[in-house]
Parts: C-alpha cells; structure tokens; sequence
C-alpha cells in the first residue's frame, strides 16, 4: 500500500497546534513566534513534508477559473450573488464553474469532487442546508486550496466569510411587528446547525427583549425547510393556548407556505396574522398581500466574496469575516396598524 502523503493536519496535530498557524510558521509569517516557526520547521524537514502536489499544481498552473457552489440556482437571492462573483472574477481575467449542491451534502462533496478535477484554482461556497460537518472542506484547507464561504459558513477562524448582519435583520423584524401592534411573534428557524439559524435565533431573542415582549419557547420552532415540514409547525402555532399572531422565517420560501396555510384557514393577513419573510425573492412583490422581508446586498455579497477569494490567493492565512448591512423592506404583509386606521 502507497504510503499517506503527509498533511498539514499530520503536522498540526503532532505539535498540537491549529492548521493554520503550521501553515503560517512554514511560510515565516510574522504573526507566529520565532520559536514555534522553528519547532514546526524542523518537524516538517524531520517528517520530509512536502506540499500537496495536486494544491501546488491547482496553485501553479491558474487555469484562472473559480468553482462556486450555492444550494440551489434558481432563487433570485443566489443568481444575484453569482452575478457579483462573475464581475469581480471577469475583471481580474477569470471565470466561474457553477455546481449547485441541491441543498445535499452529499451533492455539495461531489460538486467539489468535480471542481477539482476541472482544475479550478479554488471555490467559492455557500454551505448546503444538510451540511453538518467539514470534513471536505478541511481536505481543501490542508491542501492549501483557496477557499471562501459565504450566508452559510463555517470554518470562520480558517476560512474567508462574507456574511449578513443576521442578528441585527431579525430585531428589525421584531421591532417592526411589535410597532405595528402584533405581541406574540413567532419565528420558523432553519436546521439549528446552521449558523444563520444560530445569529438568527440570537437576534430573536435580543429583540424580544428590546422591545420589551416576553419570550415563549413554544414560539420558536425549527424547521428543514421543506413544505410539509413549514405546514407542520404553522398548524401546531394555531393550535397553542395562546397561538401567535404574527410570523417571520428563515427565507421567504418557508413564509410563502406559512402564506398559504394561513389563507387556507381563513386567516386573514395582516388583519388577524402579520407575516415576514428573509431575502427578499422575486415573488415577494407578486404575492397577495405583498411581503415585508430582509432584503440582502446580494450582487455585493458577491463581489465581496470574490475580492476576498484573490485575497486568499495571495496569502493562505487570510481568514476575515466581512459582515454586510441589511435592510427590512416592509410591505402589506406585516401593516397592521395602517389598515386599522
């Protein structure tokens, strides 16, 4: 049996340290210790590690493509943010190859299977809604394969990250609805491994306490983001002592069967139940009422995520997380007080 190339990971956990500070220490960044450069240098001439051939020739021969892999590409939320990594890339002299993970995990370690073999000079990557752990994207890292994530991320203190400001999109939520009258606000998360699902669930509840509503655990409920599931949890709402009466959710794609649901119950919107959605797709102007949502800087998500990418490129320690402001765009959906009046 062929003997195991020797990783930067092999190295990392031998001198108990982080894979980024050996890479660091091998290349004499200034941000590491003398001694340990020197500890991790000798252990690497002592274990004969070389760089991964197959990193160095991605690296080397630039064959001046970027992968970029989104959960799904017809939402308008994900082509918006392709058209920004394709504009920034185009004038820098490179091209996209798009490989959409279908929200699997098992998709998202095949499409940058593919990736690699087209021979992209690194990926760009909004993380599946079923992807729960990283080891795929740890190969990249100790591979030494540029890399950048962004919405869903992960891997931050490695990775580049462009990321919306999701805790403070949510106390917008619920201070908007809590102006307009409505007082038991539920909130329809995402898989709770997720970490918009995570800041989102913190801004929820920070919010509440803002604005000075009480918190009910039986108000927060998550959700994998599939129809029957969103059903599900919009009727266990209706069904409580004291039901909810208003709404937001982890996209609007979950808030339009929320929507639906509602409708079907004769429940009128906004009059009875306020609704909010997150990203702002196309239909939200095109549904009846028309959706407050989050709407995000999705064409500069884009462009931030690849101007981050070539900065990886240029240096393999380059970890920043840029965090982008976001606006609520309130429509009929949540106006309660405007049609009382």
């Amino acid at each position: 049996m062929a003997k195991r190339h020797l990783s930067l990971k092999d190295l990392a956990s031998e001198l108990n340290i982080s894979i980024s500070t050996v890479s660091r220490a091998l290349k004499n960044h200034p941000d590491i210790s003398p001694e340990l450069t020197r500890k991790v240098q000798e252990l690497a001439a002592a274990r004969h590690y070389v760089p991964n051939p197959l990193a160095m020739g991605l690296l080397k021969q630039e064959t001046k493509m970027i992968g970029v892999i989104v959960p799904d590409l017809v939402t308008h939320f994900y082509s918006s943010v392709i058209s920004g990594i394709e504009e920034y890339a185009k004038n820098r002299g490179y091209f996209i190859l798009l490989a959409s993970s279908y929200e699997s995990m098992e998709k998202e370690i095949e499409s940058i299977s593919n990736l690699l073999k087209a021979r992209v000079d690194g990926m760009i990557v909004c993380l599946s809604k079923e992807t729960s752990r990283f080891d795929h994207f740890l190969q990249l890292i100790e591979n030494e394969i540029p890399l950048v994530f962004f919405d869903r991320v992960c891997l931050t203190e490695l990775v580049p990250c462009v990321v919306a400001d999701n805790r403070n999109s949510v106390e917008k939520i619920v201070s908007h609805l809590k102006e307009e009258g409505f007082k038991r606000i539920a909130f329809i998360s995402g898989p709770a491994y997720l970490s918009i699902s995570q800041e989102r669930i913190e801004g929820y509840l920070s919010g509440l306490k803002k604005s000075g509503l009480e918190f009910d655990p039986d108000l927060l409920q998550s959700c994998s983001m599939l129809t029957e599931e969103a059903i599900r949890i919009t009727d266990s709402f209706l069904v409580l002592p004291n039901p909810p009466d208003a709404i937001f959710a982890i996209n609007d794609m979950v808030i339009f069967t929320v929507m639906k649901e509602l409708k079907r119950r004769g429940i009128k919107i906004p009059e009875d139940f306020g609704v909010v959605g997150f990203a702002d797709e196309f239909h939200a102007t095109f549904s009846s009422p028309e959706l407050t949502t989050i709407t995000h800087p999705t064409w500069e998500i884009g462009l931030k995520a690849a101007e981050l990418f070539f900065k990886k490129m240029e240096d393999p320690t380059f970890a920043e997380t840029v965090v982008l402001k976001t606006t609520l765009v309130a429509r009929e959906s949540s106006k309660k007080l405007k049609i009382k009046n």
